[in-house]
């Protein structure tokens, strides 16, 4: 056994959770402090700690581990009843995202044609932009009291929605890279896994309910429900070629309308927290090139920031206006769809692993989490500061 493996571990848990103490200090999501550890301690500035099988495999089980935990966290009854508006809205912020994000790479790099590497390396930066992270929008209308409201919860409905699509897209994109694979087979293959996954999950569901019941609150039931886990992401990927991401995410949704799938999540939560979290997006910052950034890649980054938030803007806003919501109300549903997070960060680390995108373009993801995450706060509490002025003077 090679024991450097345990003095890197040591560090990257020091340092991830020391930046991350301080970025929650600044109002910043932790995982952003997480991954200025992983730039700091990695090969781009201090080298304390270099690039190893081992904590790619890692990273790769804590990304599994929080597909896993988003998966339980989708509530499926609220996702029922949302309607129709909230559907069209989640559709909505997840193309134009998808296309303006594809256009941005081509304007830069070149347009090429379906089905050439350079294409699918454009497609997947528009998938990149389509994941919606609103924990950040849901603190900010809580302090406000407006989570209830009929704006609060169409957005909240909207984002679940909108990481269910934006999964499925993910693993169509990634079918369609693989050189051996066509059309035809990869839209056979998804709707394969997903059928045998409705049949398999609502079986697997009447167990570990009938389990719950006999069992409730037991340390069983989340050691059951992270076996589910890892057996559902080995069979997609090894049977399906869908991403083991996706099949983690579904065996989170398997589980999530037991009893106790909150039990579960928050012992997810405790692995995650523990190491494989800051494992994962420490690992972030290791693989981050800053070395490769030049100006070019600069621009492109602040381009990727801009075509990022506008076209969720853009997108959710302008279908909310189509389904009869006011322009101003329409905006703050644009505008709370807007910030980004692990969702994001969790779909680059998987383009990098299948080839997809190179780790120098990590750097605009973590800008783009950044930004949205510091500016929709300050955006929100503009707009219903200025519905309260208009109601006094009114």
């Amino acid at each position: 056994m090679d024991y450097t493996i345990l003095r890197d571990l040591a560090i990257i848990i020091i340092f991830a959770k020391f930046f991350g103490l301080i970025a929650r200090r600044v109002k910043a999501p932790q995982v952003v402090g997480e991954i200025v550890a992983g730039l700091l301690i990695g090969p781009s500035v201090l080298h304390f700690v270099d690039q190893s099988e081992f904590i790619n495999q890692l990273a790769e089980i804590g990304v599994i581990l929080l597909m896993f935990s988003a998966g339980l966290e989708t509530n499926l009854k609220d996702l029922m009843r949302t309607g129709f508006k909230a559907l069209l809205i989640a559709i909505s912020g997840v193309t134009v995202p998808l296309i303006g994000g594809t256009l941005l790479y081509m304007g830069f790099y070149g347009f090429s044609e379906p089905g050439t590497s350079e294409f699918y390396t454009a497609l997947f930066v528009g998938v990149i932009l389509t994941a919606t992270s609103v924990s950040i929008t849901v603190q900010t209308l809580r302090e406000m009291g407006k989570l209830k409201g009929e704006i609060g919860q169409t957005i909240m409905s909207a984002a679940i929605i909108d990481d269910v699509i934006g999964i499925i897209v993910l693993t169509f994109v990634i079918g369609f890279k693989n050189p051996e694979s066509n059309p035809g087979r990869v839209v056979i293959s998804t709707v394969l896994f997903f059928a045998a996954a409705l049949v398999v999950g609502w079986v697997i569901y009447k167990i570990f309910k009938l389990a719950d019941m006999r069992y409730p609150h037991t340390r069983r039931i989340p050691i059951m429900g992270l076996a589910l886990c890892f057996f559902f992401a080995y069979i997609a990927e090894t049977y399906f070629g869908i991403a083991d991401i996706t099949g983690a995410y579904v065996a989170g949704v398997v589980l999530c309308s037991i009893k106790d799938s909150d039990y579960i999540a928050e012992k997810m939560d405790t692995n995650s927290y523990m190491l494989f979290g800051p494992v994962f997006f420490a690992s972030i910052g290791l693989k981050t090139n800053l070395t490769a950034i030049d100006g070019n890649l600069i621009l492109f980054c602040i381009a990727f920031v801009a075509v990022g938030l506008i076209c969720k803007i853009i997108g959710c806003g302008l279908m909310g206006r189509l389904c009869r919501f006011g322009w101003h109300d329409s905006l703050k549903i644009g505008v709370g769809m807007m910030t980004r997070g692990e969702v994001a960060l969790i779909v680059s680390q998987k383009g990098l692993s299948v080839g997809m995108i190179g780790s120098e373009y990590f750097a605009a993801v973590i800008l783009l989490i950044v930004v949205s995450s510091i500016s929709t706060p300050i955006i929100l509490k503009a707009l219903y500061g200025a519905d309260a002025r208009r109601a006094k003077t009114s």
